[in-house]
């Protein structure tokens, strides 16, 4: 096997192209498809792929349309999902005869109460890291890189967008679906012929012609709207003008990030970057899909902020869809090398200083997921063991901010202009493929030569926890408002003059670093009376300097997400039960996992908080149907450890 998360056999050819016929049937939350898989090589014997919650009706030769043996494991692996074994006779290539289910992992249907329109419904896939399996048969891992092609047949008053190349849009005909069997042939148990053409349906053609991860397939269907938002960039949404005209204006500087991104990594392969704003269950910030990245609405944020987002994003473009981790255990490969190259974008567009907060924002979250796997190290390092482990539970800012720090530190000890040229060189040199860690440090010894005796390689990639050599960022704005954060321990808030310029990134970091209250353990196990009621007393100050906090400033309020959700979790965290009402809400608003969890597990972790318990419990109940699978799932993992 070649990736803990996948039956991908690594005797067998690798797939390098899948053409895909869709049919979407919103009132049973169910696509009926075709996926026409062709291989490396011609193969006699299994051919092992990747499914989830899929019906397979039958596998055919697709040029002489006489059937192809196979068998679906009858148990589904916790992660893994079913195994398809398709006994192949010298063939190069299968089509597959399938329909989705409404339990797919990847697909979130929303019906028209959902949407912003209340009109008509929405779906749309999040299929990284192990979830394109449940869209199509595949083998899912970022090892396989394919092209693609397909066909989505959707009710004419929708559209689509996909990370491909549009093509066309017409009216269905009969031969989109050449080599299609009669009804009784199929398997699907109805014609699917006499569907694809019914009135009032239309067809859209997409094709992807670079070869991307299985992972990186993406699309949305709904009543979408757009605005042009440069020569290489519409930015699309549900058709709400609204909605659409504060996106246009928040991405207004797309164009510009693209430029300095081609001037530091090279040229942008991908043709188009275009955007789409989902609805607020989208369980990530952003997705990388090629040519369409997809975004959750909480980027919006009226002061051009949201940039960030996207600067990641479109840095992806070159480091996670150009050069992509070989699996999951090597995800520091996609993220450190796309957060590096995210903030050098973010500094060449709005300067050191906004650079340096991200930094620091960055450099919090990673001491806090320090502590969040004090009890499972492995996760806090950059190569790990994830067998039997599901990559979405371990999801964290690890391989995000650990992976940050080890190439700042490269480039600290080589200097910027060198680490510049090897950045485009190992660009250059691993364009189009999937690599480990062990083929990235070979690289990196063969170009700079030395940097194992000045950086211990082996402990930041292999090692546990933040290692020695890492730092925080060194700005006068940074160390301005990690000061005021300090004051807040004396009883001191920040002037309204100190703070009269600050956008959001600013709120973000003084929050974050402002003392956490005590939890409720130190009070359980504190050591006599005297020691209690100091704690007690402590409990009380922190509590009214939140409630003074949010007094002058109106922090709970705040239309940014990242300031509101890290104020809540310290109105947790003080057990300000004032605030509560505003963390329902905002947890039944948004499903953005970012958010969704800080806030249950503040609620749910530690002794003495029954009263959290309950809420929680009952919120979760309330907004579950609003959330993504992924983000469904999440949770209840959350559940399971505290509840």
């Amino acid at each position: 096997m070649i990736d803990p998360h996948s039956f991908t056999d690594s005797t067998h050819p690798l797939t390098t192209h899948v053409s895909l016929t869709l049919y979407f049937h919103f009132p049973s939350s169910t696509i009926h498809a075709t996926a026409l898989l062709t291989l490396q090589t011609p193969h006699t014997g299994p051919l092992s792929l990747d499914t989830r919650s899929l019906t397979i009706h039958k596998i055919l030769d697709p040029a002489t349309l006489t059937p192809i043996p196979f068998a679906l494991s009858s148990s589904e692996h916790p992660i893994k999902g079913r195994l398809l074994t398709v006994y192949l006779d010298n063939n190069s290539s299968a089509l597959i005869l399938y329909s989705t289910s409404p339990s797919s992992s990847a697909l979130q249907w929303l019906s028209p109460p959902q949407t912003f329109n209340k009109t008509h419904p929405f779906v749309y896939t999040q299929c990284h890291p192990v979830h394109a399996r449940s869209v199509f048969p595949c083998q899912d891992t970022p090892a396989a890189r394919v092209c693609y092609s397909a066909k989505l047949n959707l009710p004419r008053e929708l559209s689509a967008v996909m990370s491909a190349r549009h093509c066309d849009r017409h009216d269905p005909v009969g031969t989109d679906l050449d080599g299609m069997l009669t009804n009784e042939e199929s398997g699907f148990g109805f014609d699917l012929k006499s569907l694809w053409c019914e009135e009032g349906r239309v067809v859209e053609e997409f094709v992807m012609e670079q070869p991307i991860p299985p992972y990186l397939f993406a699309f949305a269907v709904g009543e979408l709207g757009f605005r042009e938002a440069g020569p290489r960039t519409r930015v699309y949404s549900e058709a709400v003008d609204a909605v659409l005209d504060a996106a246009a204006r928040e991405f207004a500087g797309t164009e510009e990030m693209i430029r300095q991104a081609e001037r530091l990594f090279g040229e942008y392969d991908w043709e188009r970057f275009d955007l789409l704003v989902l609805p607020p269950s989208f369980p990530y910030g952003g997705m990388e899909n090629p040519r369409m990245v997809f975004l959750t609405p909480t980027v919006i944020k009226g002061d051009a902020s949201g940039a960030r987002m996207v600067a990641h994003e479109l840095a992806h473009s070159w480091t996670g869809n150009l050069i992509t981790n070989k699996n999951n255990e090597h995800f520091w490969l996609n993220e450190g090398f796309t957060t590096y190259a995210e903030r050098r974008i973010v500094e060449a567009v709005q300067g050191e200083d906004i650079a340096a907060l991200n930094i620091g924002n960055g450099w919090r979250g990673l001491n806090e997921e320090m502590e969040r796997f004090k009890d499972n190290m492995e996760f806090t390092k950059l190569k790990n063991n994830q067998e039997g482990v599901d990559p979405d539970d371990m999801y964290s800012r690890v391989p995000y901010e650990k992976g940050f720090q080890f190439l700042w530190r490269i480039e600290h000890q080589i200097g910027r202009p060198a680490f510049d040229e090897f950045l485009k060189k190992y660009i250059a040199t691993f364009k189009f493929k999937s690599i480990d860690t062990e083929t990235f440090l070979d690289f990196l010894k063969a170009n700079v030569h030395g940097i194992e005796k000045d950086i211990d390689l082996q402990l930041w990639t292999e090692g546990t926890g933040i290692p020695p050599d890492a730092h925080e960022p060194v700005s006068n704005l940074y160390i301005k408002i990690t000061s005021l954060a300090k004051d807040f321990k004396l009883g001191r808030m920040p002037r309204e003059d100190e703070v009269a310029n600050w956008t959001g990134q600013e709120w973000e970091l003084y929050l974050k670093n402002l003392p956490r209250a005590v939890e409720a353990s130190q009070v359980t196990h504190a050591k006599d009376h005297l020691d209690l009621c100091k704690i007690l007393v402590h409990l009380c100050l922190v509590f009214e300097q939140v409630l003074a906090l949010d007094a002058r400033y109106r922090l709970s309020e705040s239309k940014d997400y990242e300031v509101k959700v890290a104020f809540l979790q310290l109105a947790i965290s003080s057990r300000c039960r004032d605030y509560y009402g505003e963390v329902e809400k905002t947890l039944k608003e948004v499903g953005r996992m970012k958010y969704l969890r800080p806030l249950y597990s503040g609620l749910v972790q530690g002794p003495g908080n029954e009263e959290e318990k309950i809420l929680a419990k009952r919120v979760f109940a309330e907004a579950r149907e609003c959330y993504h699978p992924i983000a469904q799932r999440t949770v209840e993992a959350i559940f399971a450890k505290h509840v």
